[in-house]
């Protein structure tokens, strides 16, 4: 039963490899102006993906309505309740710049094709229907039609990756051109500068509303292209646990509580804050002249590399803490889990490759102006927190959960009165780690060695009160070693927890440079006297969309280990 199973995964992997690398050549033809090859071809082949994929989305949703009552196999480690909410954040948003895409093809109707209005409107819809196919089906095993439904699947993949492949063109174009513009502010006249305008060659009806409009849509795009990164993640999971024999046990819910990460959650909104103003900072004065462009490199270069350093001594901490520590790793087969290793490192070689080019650069450079030597360090640090960080978010998402052991109870001291007379008194309770031993007779016997509630004789009662001074010190001694081991594990678990909180933000605050438009790379300039020009924007262009993704995924896999620490 296997060997048709694997040839259906190797031939539907096949069937989107092609659908995506179709897609992918379309793209770029229409990039680099290929004859005959314009936007309305590029935009009638995303179009019809996600027409097809709401067919297959519609007739899935169908079939397990109508099934709804069958048991269904789920994955607990896939589709988690924060994804879903964060995903659902960016389709929110990418529905708005669906708005202003409409609002923009009204305006300007006259000189664009009808696919330039087809599509937002299919992209809405399939948007919606996407998300709320995801927070329904996300954890699902399938196990019937498994070769339909992994075409179905891939299929999804592969057409959200395509959206995501457009939306990171089209944003890297625009970014692009405002680099052109203002790269000769810098001084760098040699290079000649040559606008890529896919403008429409007609007046717009209403000038106020059309400048909004697409300004705004370069604004949304950042927040489109992480939504159709992670629906692909998604759905990619769900393509790898059909047919999976899924083991049945309970997963303990983690929920995210803000208790304990005091300390982490200030550092990190103060982290944060700073790079929003950084960033207003630096695009108010990078354009404005030579000066002013050299001061706001520097002061990005010196917030950045203190930003990273703080980082690096956050995740060696942490690591140092595991190293103390002796807990297992869980080696289970876990889908979600795999993927998420891979793409930490996987996009992490997107600002690795970049880094090693700034710092190349600077070594074989002639002229070095005075900006140019802070990229020195703010390189090496973006390879080596990029190092410490996946160590310790791997590490986190493979250490199994402390269990709770069984035989944890209250426990209660029995006071036994002269008048021979048994009394349960909770003079104080305790959590005991297994120690105590098993209920026996009507009236349980606390621990071994200790007093047991029974009824004697006056010379017995005097013998056990001896007894019972001599339990209660012992006992004394082992609460006392008990509350001491206790106290250490959750003062490194806080450590553990505020680490996690402080990361998480500092790697939503160095999300948002690139991702809306401050981007030192493109207006150094030192690369590009070194590459050259185009060399080293096609290396900027390839590279930072997984630099960009590496940052928010980065977040999503710390949140998700504040909640398990």
């Amino acid at each position: 039963g296997s060997y048709p199973q694997k040839n259906a995964e190797i031939l539907s992997s096949q069937y989107g490899i092609n659908l995506f690398l179709a897609g992918l050549l379309l793209t770029f033809a229409w990039a680099v102006h290929a004859v005959g090859i314009s936007k309305s071809h590029l935009l009638s082949y995303l179009i019809t993906l996600m027409l097809i994929q709401l067919l297959w989305m519609l007739w899935y949703l169908c079939r397990s309505c109508t099934q709804r009552r069958l048991i269904r196999d789920k994955d607990t480690h896939a589709g988690a309740r924060w994804l879903k909410c964060g995903i659902t954040l960016f389709a929110v948003i990418t529905l708005i710049l669906d708005s202003f895409k409409i609002g923009y093809y009204i305006d300007f109707s006259n000189c664009l094709s009808p696919t330039e209005g087809i599509f937002p409107v299919t992209h809405a819809v399939h948007t919606i229907l996407q998300v709320y196919f995801l927070w329904c089906h996300a954890k699902d095993v399938i196990q019937s039609f498994k070769t339909l439904e992994r075409f179905g699947v891939i299929h999804s993949v592969f057409t959200n990756l395509l959206l995501w492949t457009n939306g990171v063109l089209t944003e890297s174009k625009h970014q692009l051109n405002e680099h052109k513009e203002r790269l000769i502010t810098l001084g760098f006249g040699n290079i000649t500068i040559v606008l890529d305008d896919h403008a429409p060659q007609c007046n717009c009806t209403t000038t106020t509303l059309c400048s909004i409009f697409s300004q705004g849509i370069y604004y949304l795009y950042p927040f489109n292209i992480e939504y159709h990164i992670l629906a692909s993640t998604m759905l990619y999971v769900l393509w790898k646990n059909i047919g999976r024999k899924v083991e049945h046990h309970q997963q303990n819910k983690t929920p995210f509580k803000f208790h304990g990460i005091t300390v982490g959650m200030i550092f990190g909104l103060m982290v944060l804050t700073s790079t929003i103003a950084i960033v207003v900072v630096y695009l108010i004065q990078i354009g404005g002249s030579k000066i002013k462009s050299e001061l706001a490199l520097t002061m990005f270069y010196l917030h950045a590399i203190f930003v990273l350093a703080l980082m690096c001594t956050a995740g060696i901490v942490a690591l140092l803490i595991y190293r103390l520590e002796d807990r297992s790793l869980d080696n289970s087969k876990n889908p979600a889990r795999k993927l998420d290793a891979e793409l930490l490192v996987g996009t992490a070689a997107g600002s690795w490759l970049l880094s090693w080019g700034s710092i190349l650069a600077i070594i074989c450079a002639q002229g070095h102006p005075k900006y140019t030597w802070y990229n020195l360090p703010y390189s090496v640090l973006v390879i080596i927190e990029k190092y410490i960080q996946n160590l310790f978010i791997i590490e986190s998402i493979h250490r199994e959960q402390e269990k709770v052991n069984d035989d944890i109870k209250t426990l209660r001291i029995v006071t036994i009165s002269r008048g021979s007379t048994l009394s349960l008194t909770p003079l104080y309770k305790e959590i005991y780690n297994g120690r105590a031993a098993r209920d026996s007779g009507d009236v349980p016997c606390l621990f071994k060695g200790s007093i047991c509630g029974r009824e004697n004789d006056g010379a017995g009662v005097a013998k056990e009160e001896t007894s019972q001074d001599n339990s209660l010190v012992r006992h004394s001694a082992s609460d006392f070693s008990f509350y001491s081991r206790n106290s250490v594990t959750n003062n490194k678990r806080r450590i553990l927890k505020n680490i996690a909180a402080f990361l998480f933000l500092c790697n939503l605050s160095l999300w948002i440079p690139p991702a809306f438009g401050c981007r030192p790379e493109y207006d150094n300039g030192l690369e590009e006297i070194v590459f050259g020009f185009e060399p080293w924007i096609i290396v900027v262009n390839l590279a930072m969309p997984f630099s960009i993704f590496y940052r928010m995924h980065s977040a999503a896999s710390l949140f998700e280990v504040n909640c398990k620490t």
